[in-house]
């Protein structure tokens, strides 16, 4: 996956206190190569769904919030800590598993007003670039397919860590969010407060809190 390796980036010169009138602004770039010691984590991995949550909050009635999750997914992960733009993710999500804990409300999810259940089975993100943010922060862009329709998003991605558990299997960690306007993706449901303001907001904050396990 597009996350663990360093990217370029182009650090934009200051102008000193007093410029000299002659002198002609040079802009100066400072490269970040791939970290070394990330090129033993080339290879496939796989979400770990037992240590993930694949999640969302909405504000719900203007004065909560609503946490969610889906429990059933499918994941391609590939890094290349060489040639990190070589790496790319591939997530699979089934709407149908939504969780946030109320079945009525679950109910309603999976139903035509919002996920569609049963005419779309599936979402799914496959990234297409990731650019360093910051330090171990990331941004990866890819698209997000909800209810056959497509649209880029942007992923602020910080790596966690790497590490060896118990049964000698190899980890990797890293959180995730974005937020979305639901009705980009025909998610369209306008029930109307008394007051006026909407029952179920707009905006949505996706969340990737994810352990990936090395393939083998």
């Amino acid at each position: 996956m597009n996350l663990f390796g360093r990217n370029s980036f182009h650090r934009r010169a200051q102008p000193s206190a007093a410029p000299v009138a002659t002198a002609t602004p040079v802009a100066s770039a400072t490269a970040v190569l791939p970290d070394p010691e990330l090129a033993g984590l080339t290879g496939e991995w796989l979400i770990d769904p037992a240590h993930s949550r694949i999640g969302f909050s909405v504000r719900h009635a203007m004065v909560t919030t609503v946490r969610g999750a889906f429990t059933e997914y499918e994941s391609r992960l590939y890094f290349d800590g060489r040639d990190p733009a070589r790496s790319r993710a591939d997530i699979v999500l089934y709407t149908a598993s939504v969780d946030t804990g109320v079945e009525q409300r679950d109910a309603h999810l999976v139903g035509r007003q919002f996920l569609d259940a049963g005419a779309h089975p599936r979402m799914t993100f496959t990234s297409t670039t990731v650019q360093l943010a910051g330090e171990d922060v990331y941004r990866m862009t890819g698209d997000l397919t909800i209810k056959d329709t497509t649209r880029p998003v942007d992923l602020e991605l910080t790596y966690i860590g790497h590490v060896v558990d118990a049964f000698g299997d190899e980890r990797v960690g890293f959180d995730g969010t974005t937020t979305i306007n639901r009705s980009d993706w025909g998610l369209t449901y306008d029930a109307r407060l008394a007051q006026g303001g909407a029952m179920v907001s707009e905006k949505v904050r996706l969340q990737f809190d994810i352990a990936a396990i090395r393939a083998t």
